[in-house]
Protein backbone atom coordinates (compact mmCIF):
# COMPACT_ATOMS: atom_id res chain seq x y z
CA UNK A 1 0.00 0.00 0.00
CA UNK A 2 1.56 3.43 -1.25
CA UNK A 3 -0.74 5.40 1.10
CA UNK A 4 -0.92 9.48 1.07
CA UNK A 5 2.20 11.53 1.48
CA UNK A 6 2.34 15.04 2.04
CA UNK A 7 5.32 17.09 2.07
CA UNK A 8 4.70 19.52 4.79
CA UNK A 9 6.66 23.61 5.10
CA UNK A 10 8.28 24.36 7.91
CA UNK A 11 5.61 25.60 10.68
CA UNK A 12 3.17 24.15 8.01
CA UNK A 13 -0.12 22.91 10.07
CA UNK A 14 -2.51 20.42 9.21
CA UNK A 15 -5.80 18.75 10.36
CA UNK A 16 -5.57 14.43 10.82
CA UNK A 17 -8.49 13.09 11.97
CA UNK A 18 -9.04 15.94 14.34
CA UNK A 19 -6.30 16.59 15.45
CA UNK A 20 -3.94 19.75 14.38
CA UNK A 21 -0.50 18.90 13.93
CA UNK A 22 2.46 21.43 13.35
CA UNK A 23 5.54 21.02 11.31
CA UNK A 24 8.86 21.48 12.58
CA UNK A 25 12.05 24.30 11.75
CA UNK A 26 12.67 21.90 8.12
CA UNK A 27 10.73 20.64 5.36
CA UNK A 28 9.20 17.21 5.97
CA UNK A 29 7.37 14.34 4.04
CA UNK A 30 4.96 12.12 5.92
CA UNK A 31 3.45 8.67 4.52
CA UNK A 32 -0.18 8.40 5.79
CA UNK A 33 -0.51 4.62 5.51
CA UNK A 34 -4.35 4.75 6.94
CA UNK A 35 -6.53 4.32 3.41
CA UNK A 36 -9.16 6.34 5.51
CA UNK A 37 -7.55 8.97 7.20
CA UNK A 38 -9.21 12.30 7.12
CA UNK A 39 -6.55 14.84 6.20
CA UNK A 40 -6.61 18.37 5.55
CA UNK A 41 -3.59 21.24 4.82
CA UNK A 42 -5.09 24.07 6.65
CA UNK A 43 -3.17 26.46 4.41
CA UNK A 44 -5.78 25.22 1.51
CA UNK A 45 -8.73 25.50 4.11
CA UNK A 46 -11.70 27.53 3.17
CA UNK A 47 -13.39 29.79 5.33
CA UNK A 48 -17.31 29.80 6.17
CA UNK A 49 -17.72 33.33 3.68
CA UNK A 50 -15.29 32.59 1.31
CA UNK A 51 -18.00 29.57 0.33
CA UNK A 52 -19.42 31.92 -1.80
CA UNK A 53 -19.56 30.50 -4.85
CA UNK A 54 -20.83 26.88 -6.53
CA UNK A 55 -16.80 25.25 -6.61
CA UNK A 56 -16.25 26.97 -3.57
CA UNK A 57 -19.07 25.54 -1.96
CA UNK A 58 -18.64 21.64 -3.05
CA UNK A 59 -14.70 22.09 -2.00
CA UNK A 60 -16.21 23.23 1.30
CA UNK A 61 -18.49 20.45 1.59
CA UNK A 62 -15.32 17.90 1.53
CA UNK A 63 -13.55 20.18 3.98
CA UNK A 64 -15.89 19.63 6.43
CA UNK A 65 -16.47 15.58 6.06
CA UNK A 66 -12.35 15.70 6.15
CA UNK A 67 -12.52 18.25 9.42
CA UNK A 68 -14.89 15.72 11.02
CA UNK A 69 -17.52 18.69 11.03
CA UNK A 70 -19.89 16.69 8.88
CA UNK A 71 -21.36 13.19 8.25
CA UNK A 72 -19.67 12.17 4.64
CA UNK A 73 -22.66 9.96 4.02
CA UNK A 74 -25.34 12.95 4.08
CA UNK A 75 -22.86 15.27 2.57
CA UNK A 76 -22.24 12.76 -0.41
CA UNK A 77 -25.13 12.57 -2.19
CA UNK A 78 -25.48 16.50 -1.97
CA UNK A 79 -22.03 17.13 -3.34
CA UNK A 80 -22.80 14.31 -6.14
CA UNK A 81 -25.52 16.45 -7.07
CA UNK A 82 -23.79 20.13 -7.01
CA UNK A 83 -20.80 17.99 -9.25
CA UNK A 84 -23.26 17.56 -11.51
CA UNK A 85 -24.72 21.09 -12.09
CA UNK A 86 -20.94 21.73 -12.65
CA UNK A 87 -20.30 19.91 -15.31
CA UNK A 88 -23.26 21.44 -17.01
CA UNK A 89 -21.35 24.68 -16.84
CA UNK A 90 -17.84 23.49 -16.73
CA UNK A 91 -17.43 21.51 -20.26
CA UNK A 92 -14.38 21.70 -20.87
CA UNK A 93 -12.30 18.84 -21.45
CA UNK A 94 -9.91 19.42 -18.43
CA UNK A 95 -12.94 20.23 -16.28
CA UNK A 96 -14.58 17.55 -17.32
CA UNK A 97 -11.48 14.85 -16.06
CA UNK A 98 -11.57 16.79 -12.38
CA UNK A 99 -15.51 16.77 -12.28
CA UNK A 100 -15.28 12.65 -13.10
CA UNK A 101 -12.18 12.27 -10.89
CA UNK A 102 -14.08 14.35 -7.55
CA UNK A 103 -17.08 12.00 -8.46
CA UNK A 104 -15.09 8.72 -8.31
CA UNK A 105 -13.26 10.01 -4.99
CA UNK A 106 -16.43 10.85 -2.78
CA UNK A 107 -18.38 7.97 -4.61
CA UNK A 108 -15.47 5.41 -3.22
CA UNK A 109 -14.86 7.80 0.17
CA UNK A 110 -11.89 9.30 -0.70
CA UNK A 111 -12.48 12.80 0.37
CA UNK A 112 -8.98 14.63 0.11
CA UNK A 113 -8.25 13.52 -3.52
CA UNK A 114 -12.15 14.41 -3.99
CA UNK A 115 -11.02 18.00 -2.48
CA UNK A 116 -7.84 18.05 -4.70
CA UNK A 117 -9.22 17.04 -7.67
CA UNK A 118 -12.08 20.31 -7.64
CA UNK A 119 -9.37 22.66 -5.73
CA UNK A 120 -8.19 22.28 -9.74
CA UNK A 121 -11.46 23.94 -10.98
CA UNK A 122 -10.87 27.47 -8.69
CA UNK A 123 -9.33 29.34 -11.14
CA UNK A 124 -11.38 28.49 -14.23
CA UNK A 125 -14.15 29.53 -11.39
CA UNK A 126 -12.82 32.78 -11.03
CA UNK A 127 -11.84 33.40 -14.60
CA UNK A 128 -15.36 32.28 -15.48
CA UNK A 129 -16.67 34.68 -12.64
CA UNK A 130 -14.56 37.50 -13.83
CA UNK A 131 -16.03 37.72 -17.47
CA UNK A 132 -19.46 37.16 -15.96
CA UNK A 133 -19.34 40.71 -13.92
Amino acid sequence: MSGLVLKLSPKERVLVNGAVIENGDRRSRLSIMTPDANILRLRDAIHPEEANTPVRRACYSLQLVLSGDSDAGEVERMLLRHIEDLSQVLTDVDSRKQLAIATECVIEGRHYQGLKALRVLLPREERLMAVAR
